[in-house]
């Protein structure tokens, strides 16, 4: 997770693929990203935050999250839902905000995955050969920087990965609708 610069008050969750080179950027706000960053850390607030109010509450009623999947990804944002049953054995799906959900997923100690087809449209192959030089894409001027209809969906791949290593994720979101728009 890392803060965006040019995003005022947002920060990038980068999920990696196990055992593979994908990664998922997905936007977020602040107090989803204290919440994630304070599990990670191990770090206990005074108080509950709402998402250890969450799994209380599921504690206290004997419901087991099972998985959380990122299963929509819809005009740049991406859509979770919770998979969970209780003591007598109804399953249940709750609809959350992709954040959300991850920060209860890590409070609950309950895996996330998302579709194949959703790393295919919004996930990044982040591969060992991958460098950014001096005359990347990123420190070009603004008006060549706009031009992305003119490039290769080889070359927007390398511009998202410089994007994303600069945290410019403006950049990174309207290369990763180019490339959309060009599949």
């Amino acid at each position: 997770m890392s803060y965006s610069h040019s995003q005022h008050g947002a920060y990038a969750l980068i999920l990696g693929e196990e055992n593979g080179t994908r990664r998922l950027p997905i936007i977020i706000g602040g107090f989803e990203a204290q919440a994630i960053a304070l599990e990670l850390e191990h770090m206990k607030p005074q108080r509950p935050l709402t998402h250890d109010l969450f799994r209380n509450f599921a504690a206290a009623f004997a419901i087991r999250i099972d998985e959380v999947i990122i299963d929509k990804f819809v005009e740049g944002v991406f859509h979770a839902k919770l998979y969970c049953h209780d003591t007598h054995g109804n399953h249940h799906v709750i609809d959350s905000r992709t954040s959300d959900a991850i920060a209860i997923a890590l409070r609950l100690d309950c895996p996330f995955y998302t579709h194949e087809a959703i790393l295919d449209a919004a996930g990044i192959e982040m591969d060992a050969e991958f460098d950014v030089d001096s005359e990347d894409f990123i420190d070009q001027e603004p008006e060549k920087r706009d031009s992305l209809n003119d490039k290769s969906l080889h070359e927007l791949r390398d511009m998202l990965k410089a994007a994303i290593e600069n945290e410019n994720y403006e950049l990174a979101s309207r290369i990763r609708d180019e490339i959309n728009k060009q599949k």
